[in-house]
């Protein structure tokens, strides 16, 4: 296993998802990339040392929330960024095990210390 640490980065749309590679890579974590639920769901049942999860909600359906299920139930903590602030999607990301719900536009401070948080307490 590597020392850095896996996150998957799903993402509907290709610049966010581009931006956010670039951004965790330069920080030091190595990164996969889904664009879709597909991607997505094969990077879980294909990646076992994947270790947390960054999931921008925005242009996914109701389905990434079953998505999101797996990432609980494999025990792999995860974020949701959302492209504004919602009661219901708060409520649906920590109903789905999000660790918590970030809002769009994003800070790296506060995006890499909840990340760094969230490693931090994994066994």
């Amino acid at each position: 296993m590597s020392a850095q640490p896996t996150i998957l980065i799903v993402a509907y749309n290709p610049r966010n998802l581009e931006l956010l590679a670039q951004f965790l890579g330069e920080a030091g974590y190595q990164v996969r990339q889904a664009s879709g639920l597909e991607g997505f769901e094969q990077i879980l049942t294909t990646l076992p040392n994947l270790q947390f999860a960054l999931i921008d909600i925005s242009g996914f359906d109701q389905d990434i929330w079953e998505s999101c299920k797996q990432l609980q139930t494999a025990q792999i903590p995860f974020l949701v960024i959302s492209p504004y602030s919602s009661a219901v999607i708060e409520q649906q990301s920590l109903v789905s095990g999000a660790r918590s719900v970030l809002i769009k536009p994003l800070t790296s401070q506060k995006l890499l210390g909840l990340i760094n948080s969230l490693l931090a307490q994994q066994p």
